[in-house]
């Protein structure tokens, strides 16, 4: 290898963990001999992009888990046709290889090297063809889509119901990020990794301490209530944020859910969320990673898989990982922590799996989203590190989550399922309300409160899934009963005083004394309980596909005074179809429709109306989309339309009522993976026209809904330097439009624009595969207001920060 290579390991390494050696100058991918010698004959799924042999050859290594060595000038400038199918991982070399005049030979410590192919006098090797294994829509319901090639998105994700499917096979929009690209961003929460897609908007303040998101326009709920499933079901996964550590994939599908995954808990209907768990899959692994963040968070995280039995048919994963220190805002430090245990067993009929998972976060001088009074100009947007928040206001949060499931196959065309579980967080915060901007000065009002919440969720399903023919058509039959339920407790009390801090200038203000609240009492409780059934006919060879589904939801909900007894209640059903269409008119080419429904929990009348504390019925909202995918040579390309209606309520004069509604139109573009040999895209673009087009008052008819921008597009790059093998340079685009802050339009935010850079380093230390990455975000350093959430709050861009990690597997 060249002292250029060398040299880049050492400084990477250096940054990174202060490690004082020169890298191994051989490409290698680690793991114990043991895993090796076990995963050797086991095959498993490759997608890797066509390009020059030694990238090629370096993926595989990393997707096979294994040490790889060889002299690189055996190589030279030979080009591979890449790699899709099952292979184990001698097939696999020997198909990479194929044509090279090279061999892979395994090492007597473990590993493999490569060299100029041995020739036997008088014979001719008879070619070796590898067993292939295609994934399609009939795979189990636990079985992984594989990756496109350039590993960052995966060919397929869980439709709820329908289980995992094929994205060319799925009459939505779908977007399926994988652990590589969760990993290579450096994303610590899901919110982190879905705003490289443009679609989606993170409306949630830089320390602050929830997730919150926008779907095509719409909200993601408001952080009281998990809108996030955890393999497919709500009420598992943590309630205000989801640490990364443990996830294998996540899985964005755009527009209503209902039908597919039933109605989330706060009523999203811009999309749904669903993060897959990482399991004991393939070769046994250990990986040890540490970082750092900009001003002095320092973490690390442990993952640790292996495989047991005879056939290896049980598994055992466990992630953990833990920050600490202060964060690039005024006054702010965070220590937040995450484990995540995951068992599953892997028979010839059953399969079952459990996962476990405790995660916790404090933040010392959290920051909140501000508001703005009306009739006057927002300010301009102050540099990111100013925290209006003071060192002795504080937040903690603790969440515990559980899910079991099962799968047996009764027959090789009938399947039965069940899962349950759940969740607990516990809240304890002491902080402003809604800061408040008063004037054009930035000059803020802030009332602090002390506040305790609770919220336990519960849920549970179980059904049947078929496939069988009726003639020359093709069924995939889907039945499912589901039960959820969630109850909140919260109580707080209020300071005495407002204080006033400004914009630009935070003023240290007094500690508050402000006694905590002596109980907790239960405020709500909810129940969704539904049957729903759905059905994929396919014809002509799978080249037409026709979807369709019902699900009946039950939405019951009391809400309590402060004695414990009912205020207000409400019972009632809502019936939420789906229709989805695919045909397949050319190989590559998929045209898709779909109507779909969304049902979103009613209204509850605020206390300053004259009918304070009404529940409205369910709200219903419909979409109507259709699309085209294209797949070719190692990318997806993506363009669809979509428009979105949805009934909301409204203050009316003195009365809240239940007549407002919004419609979202919309066209999407996307284009996915590997362009060119070593050259990967994440890019997006979303154009949007969400209006209001109901209302309770005519002047706000036909105004554009609050925080809802014209424009929203992402471009991400990669590239492999073929000047320093295994050196891969990033970088991203990231432009949103001007977005309203009030329902009149009188107020606004400007567009804004983002620059990140990144960079990653793959080499072997001490024989051990080891990755370094550095990622810039908001490299220029811009101050922005970024996003406004549904209810017009502020949010302010995240302040240039500096991220690094290392990571080693053993």
């Amino acid at each position: 290898m060249t002292a250029r290579r060398r040299a880049l390991g050492s400084a990477f390494a250096c940054l990174a963990l202060g490690l004082g050696v020169a890298p191994d100058p051989v490409l290698a991918q680690a793991s114990p001999r043991g895993s090796q010698m076990a995963s050797a004959g086991q095959a498993r799924m490759f997608a890797i992009a066509p390009g020059p042999l030694y990238a090629v050859l370096n993926r595989f290594a990393s997707a096979g888990g294994i040490d790889l060595s060889y002299d690189a000038a055996l190589l030279g400038n030979a080009q591979s046709p890449g790699l899709n199918g099952s292979y184990t991982v001698p097939d696999g070399l020997r198909a990479l290889l194929a044509g090279s005049g090279l061999e892979a030979v395994e090492l007597p410590g473990g590993g493999f090297t490569l060299r100029k192919a041995q020739a036997v006098p008088g014979m001719q090797a008879a070619p070796l063809l590898p067993t292939v294994t295609i994934f399609g829509a009939a795979a189990a319901a636990s079985e992984l889509p594989p990756a496109l090639a350039g590993e960052q998105v995966a060919r397929g994700a869980r439709l709820g119901l329908l289980g995992n499917t094929d994205i060319m096979d799925t009459p939505f929009s779908v977007t399926s990020y994988t652990a590589k690209a969760i990993e290579d961003q450096q994303a610590r929460t899901v919110g982190d990794m879905l705003a490289v897609d443009s679609s989606v908007r993170y409306v949630s303040q830089p320390g602050g301490i929830l997730d919150a998101f926008t779907i095509r326009g719409f909200p993601v709920g408001n952080g009281n209530f998990g809108e996030i499933a955890f393999d497919g079901m709500y009420g598992v996964a943590s309630n205000y944020r989801v640490s990364t550590g443990y996830i294998e994939r996540i899985e964005l599908i755009k527009g209503p859910t209902a039908m597919l995954v039933g109605m989330a808990p706060s009523g999203s209907v811009g999309g749904g969320i669903n993060i897959v768990p990482k399991r004991a899959t393939g070769p046994d692994l250990t990986q040890v990673s540490a970082d750092y963040a900009v001003s002095s968070q320092l973490g690390g995280n442990l993952d640790v898989s292996r495989r047991f039995g005879a056939e290896r048919q049980f598994g055992i994963r466990f992630n953990g990982n833990y920050r600490a220190g202060d964060t690039n805002l005024d006054n702010q430090s965070r220590n937040a922590g995450a484990g995540a245990l995951a068992l599953d067993y892997q028979g010839e009929r059953l399969r079952a799996t459990l996962d476990f998972i405790g995660q916790q976060e404090k933040i010392t001088a959290p920051s909140r989203l501000l508001h703005i009074v009306a009739g006057i100009k927002v300010p301009d947007a102050p540099n990111g590190r100013r925290n209006i928040s003071q060192p002795w206001e504080n937040s903690s949060i603790r969440d515990q989550c559980l899910l079991v499931r099962a799968e047996y196959d009764i027959s090789d065309k009938l399947t039965w399922f069940i899962a349950g579980g759940g969740g607990r967080t516990r809240v304890a915060r002491l902080f402003a309300i809604t800061p408040t901007i008063i004037n054009e000065a930035g000059d803020i009002a802030v009332l602090d409160s002390n506040y305790k919440f609770n919220v336990a969720r519960a849920t549970v399903d179980t059904g049947l899934r078929a496939r069988f023919d009726t003639g020359a058509v093709g069924h995939s039959l889907s039945f499912l009963v589901s039960d959820y339920r969630d109850q909140l407790a919260r109580s707080f009390n209020n300071a005495t005083t407002t204080s006033l801090t400004n914009l630009y200038q935070p003023v240290a203000l007094p500690a508050q004394s402000i006694e905590e609240p002596v109980s907790v009492p239960k405020v709500s409780r909810t129940r969704l309980s539904g049957v729903a059934l759905a059905d994929t006919l396919s014809m002509l060879d799978k080249r037409v596909e026709l979807t369709l589904g019902l699900r009946h939801q039950q939405v019951r909900s009391n809400n309590f005074s402060a004695n414990g007894a009912i205020a207000s209640r409400y019972d009632q059903g809502a019936w939420t179809p789906m229709l989805g269409l695919v045909v397949k008119p050319w190989q590559h080419v998929t045209l898709y429709a779909n109507r779909a429904e969304g049902l979103s929990k009613g209204d509850t009348a605020p206390g300053n109306a004259s009918n304070a504390g009404e529940v409205f019925a369910p709200y219903k909202s419909t979409q109507l989309e259709f699309g085209v995918k294209v797949e070719q040579g190692g990318m997806m390309a993506t363009i669809s339309a979509f428009q979105i209606a949805k009934a909301s309520g409204q203050m009316s004069g003195t009365l809240f009522a239940a007549d407002g509604e919004q419609r979202n139109r919309g066209l999407e573009f996307g284009l996915y993976g590997e362009v060119a040999a070593g050259v990967r895209l994440l890019a997006s673009a979303t154009v949007l026209d969400a209006r209001v087009i109901r209302s309770g008052d005519p002047g706000l008819a036909g105004k554009t809904a609050v925080g809802a921008p014209t424009l929203q597009a992402n471009l991400g790059a990669e590239w492999d330097a073929g000047f320093a093998p295994g050196l891969t340079l990033a970088g991203s685009l990231v432009y949103t439009g001007r977005q309203y802050v009030d329902q009149a339009n009188t107020q606004s935010i400007p567009h804004w624009t983002r620059v990140d850079i990144g960079a990653r380093y793959r080499t072997t230390v001490a024989r051990r595969q080891t990755t370094f990455r550095l990622n810039v975000r908001n490299v220029f350093d811009k101050h922005d207001w970024a996003a406004v959430d549904a209810y017009g709050g502020l949010a302010q861009a995240e302040p240039r920060t500096l991220l690094l990690s290392a990571t080693m597997r053993f």
